[in-house]
């Protein structure tokens, strides 16, 4: 227990110092709203936070590939595609042993269609992700398991209430160097295909979702297919930070904390825990994020045929990038 905590209060205490070195003095007021030659700056509509929920001048438009969503991305749900690498610290709660493990995403939706009042109305895109894990305590980081997915999301939104649903198909592969690594490790075919739909409300600083999921397709057969999610993220106000200008102007820093939680049929309904704790970067006029997250992870492994029995807890840091 005495080494829980002291490891948790070094994770701490390297996120404050982070904190100060990137952040810096920071004020609050006037938030990205013009350049430096004190003109307006145009701000392009990103319905995924919240900029124009309310606005609305009865006119429905069509759109080709948007360049946004009527839905925001579910930032601590560990199967989101996005853009991500992160180191943890993992501890297999199912044979005691403790590793180093990278972990990277390639990922993203890709808008199709849209049709919407201001940002009320519906969207059709294209999902892909690719989520890979590496052990970084072997040679040459040997991989372990590879994830890839494709669905279709649909998603809605109308005021401050917005929804997906969405199917998608996933098939996992185990690397080379772990196989050859563990011979006695026993490789099987392990592919999901699933409905899921989720609800969500965002209430100034505060979202909130839920939802659930039900896999049409799954090998091995044996693994049972409901699903229940939900979750929560907190943005905190946005700030300017002057530590980067003039290097880096109109940049602004939010503070994020997101969890998201999972109870699967398959693990007897255990509640599985993803936490993010961290800031976020974007700069005024563009449509680019930057995060910097602590990570704390307790459940089943969510990543490859893993996530049939294997129970983990871990602690990390990863940068995010939304495009």
């Amino acid at each position: 227990m005495g080494r829980s905590v002291l490891f948790c209060e070094r994770w701490i205490a390297r996120i404050l110092c982070l904190y100060v070195l990137l952040v810096g003095p920071a004020y609050a007021d006037e938030i990205g709203d013009k350049n430096p030659e004190g003109t307006n700056v145009k701000i392009p509509l990103d319905c995924r936070y919240g900029q124009a929920y309310e606005k609305t001048d009865g006119k429905v438009d069509g759109e080709a590939f948007p360049s946004d969503d009527v839905f925001r991305p579910l930032l601590a749900d560990p199967k989101q595609p996005q853009f991500f690498a992160n180191w943890r610290s993992t501890r297999s709660r199912t044979n005691r042993t403790t590793s180093n493990i990278g972990s990277v995403a390639i990922g993203e939706n890709f808008g199709f269609y849209t049709r919407r009042d201001g940002c009320n109305g519906w969207q059709i895109s294209l999902l892909t992700g690719i989520f890979a894990q590496f052990d970084l305590d072997e040679k040459n980081a040997q991989l372990i398991n590879t994830d890839f997915n494709v669905g279709i999301p649909i998603t809605w939104r109308s005021g401050n209430w917005s929804a997906r649903l969405r199917y998608y198909h996933q098939s996992s592969h185990i690397g080379d160097e772990f196989l050859g690594a563990n011979p006695g490790f026993k490789p099987i075919t392990f592919i999901l295909e699933e409905v899921d739909a989720i609800l969500s409300y965002d209430y100034k600083w505060l979202r909130v979702y839920g939802g659930g999921g039900y896999l049409v397709h799954r090998e091995p057969a044996t693994f049972s297919r409901g699903k229940v999610q939900w979750g929560f993220e907190a943005r905190a106000p946005s700030m300017r930070t002057r530590i980067l200008v003039p290097f880096l102007d109109r940049l602004v820093v939010t503070p994020v904390l997101s969890a998201d939680f999972k109870s699967m049929q398959a693990h007897e309904w255990i509640i599985d825990t993803n936490v993010l704790g961290g800031f976020e970067w974007s700069r005024t006029g563009s449509l680019r994020r930057f995060r910097i997250m602590a990570n704390y992870f307790h459940g089943f492994n969510p990543y490859g045929l893993f996530a049939i029995n294997q129970k983990i807890e871990s602690f990390g840091l990863g940068a995010y990038f939304m495009f």
